[in-house]
């Protein structure tokens, strides 16, 4: 199993849209993300905007594929691009993975 943490910018303006928006995911993407191996997946923003997610996984590059070819999935980054800060494209496509150098289990 892979434990994944990413880090993206939420714009500052935008802040209680995107909590508002993720107090209610659609039910047909959080059925995508379990059919596609996401698990234990949170997402933590800070005041300033820095989000930073966590998951689960057996093979991230595999779920992250899986996720891209559902159509759920390109409705839902269309309508969360605008939320983000120096991205180009895609938020499941600019997420900056971070190495994990400690676990404690």
């Amino acid at each position: 199993m892979q434990r994944v943490c990413f880090l993206l910018k939420v714009r500052s303006d935008r802040l209680e849209e995107y909590r508002a928006r993720h107090a209610a995911v659609w039910p047909d993407m959080l059925d995508a993300l379990r059919a596609t191996g996401w698990r234990n997946y949170s997402l933590f923003l800070r005041d300033d905007g820095l989000l930073v997610g966590y998951l689960e996984t057996d093979d991230f590059d595999a779920a992250r594929a899986a996720m891209a070819a559902t159509e759920v999935n390109a409705r839902w980054q269309a309508e969360m691009a605008p939320f983000f800060e120096d991205l180009d494209g895609r938020p499941d496509e600019g997420m900056s993975t971070l190495d994990e150098v400690f676990h404690l289990s």
